[in-house]
């Protein structure tokens, strides 16, 4: 990425991490779980200020709960119920909205060394 030749204010390429709303509220159980999401979240800043002088961008998206195929194979009943804890919209996120938080990023140059939740105001309850 380095090496991409640089648009006329010098950016080179974006690095976009996934950390998840554990970093910051991990439930019981979810300790090691918990510590790498807050590791990725830890670096973000470092990292983009690491990066800065070859004109990368690094941000790190903490998605709650989304549409996974991991949350697919649960049953129907325990997938709406984990869409009504998120605040609003009460459902589960599409990766279609995570893919439009990427575009947003990419295409805003101003936006380095963030993490951005990505969680319809979900708290995780312990």
């Amino acid at each position: 990425m380095s090496q991409n030749t640089p648009d006329p204010d010098g950016h080179r390429g974006l690095v976009v991490n996934t950390a998840s709303v554990a970093a910051f509220e991990g439930q019981v159980g979810q300790a090691a779980y918990s510590a790498s999401k807050g590791g990725i979240v830890g670096m973000t800043l470092p990292i983009a200020r690491d990066l800065a002088p070859l004109g990368i961008r690094v941000v790190t998206i903490a998605p709650g709960l989304f549409s996974t195929p991991l949350l697919a194979g649960l049953p129907e009943r325990v997938r709406n119920f984990l869409g009504q804890q998120v605040p609003f919209p009460s459902r589960l996120g599409n990766p279609a909205e995570y893919a439009h938080l990427v575009q947003a990023l990419a295409e805003n140059p101003m936006i380095n060394g963030e993490v951005v939740r990505l969680d319809g105001a979900l708290r995780m309850q312990p």
